[in-house]
């Protein structure tokens, strides 16, 4: 197993700008550099989606994905994709997030995305928390894809691949507003969800669909899974 290792004695400032991380590892050997980082983890409906990302060179205006407008994620979405040096994109079914829950399923997307990269990179930045079994060192970046470009860019291809899943699959499923809120607990898809009842898209082991079917448990101590009590927010 590869040990978590920080490279010394560099201290990247937060001022040092978004691609900061990446400049301080590679004056030290450790390159190239992925970013990791997933989104659909506060949903109750649809798949998790992680990424992993290398950048070819960098991208102005990259940001968190959050922070975007769908227009500008969308833009950087085909830039990353026509200059980075890797992208890999796992996605997980509802069906797995329940029977091995969610963040078991996070942390095994994010050592599957770092593999399918098709290549070995010098150092792995992930997003929130640490990852054991990596295959090189690694660091866990509070609130990373805001401070860090390969995982901004993680986050953006992350988002935007689930958010087209999500579109379509309201074509399928108008009546849940996938389209809307992408999965995320909103008014509108506690009503629907009250209405007609979960589909197949929807994680049974999340308290707001648990809710809904007499005699279901939501999984205990399943990190997230409380998410379905809140409001929800895209990831």
């Amino acid at each position: 197993m590869t040990v978590a290792y920080r490279p010394r004695p560099s201290v990247v400032r937060r001022d040092s700008g978004l691609y900061g991380y990446e400049r301080a590892l590679a004056r030290r050997g450790l390159k190239p550099v992925a970013g990791v980082d997933e989104a659909g983890r506060g949903a109750c409906a649809g798949p998790l989606v992680v990424a992993a990302v290398v950048l070819g060179r960098e991208i102005d205006g990259l940001n968190d994905s959050k922070l975007l407008t769908e227009a500008r994620r969308e833009e950087h979405y085909a830039r990353i994709m026509a200059t980075a040096r890797a992208v890999s994109v796992v996605v997980i079914p509802p069906a797995e997030i329940d029977q091995r829950g969610l963040h078991k399923c996070n942390v095994a997307g994010m050592r599957r995305a770092v593999a399918g990269l098709g290549l070995t990179p010098g150092y792995i930045l992930t997003d929130g928390f640490p990852v054991p079994g990596l295959p090189a060192p690694s660091l866990a970046v509070w609130k990373g894809d805001q401070v860090a470009a390969c995982i901004a860019a993680a986050s953006i291809i992350a988002k935007v691949t689930r958010d087209r899943m999500m579109t379509t699959l309201h074509e399928s499923f108008p009546q849940y507003g996938f389209a809307g809120h992408k999965g995320y607990v909103t008014r509108d898809h506690r009503a629907a969800l009250a209405h007609h009842g979960p589909s197949q898209h929807h994680r049974f082991s999340f308290v707001t669909v648990a809710r809904t079917m007499p005699g279901m448990r939501m999984r205990e101590n399943e990190p997230g899974a409380e998410t379905g009590l809140g409001t929800g927010g895209p990831e």
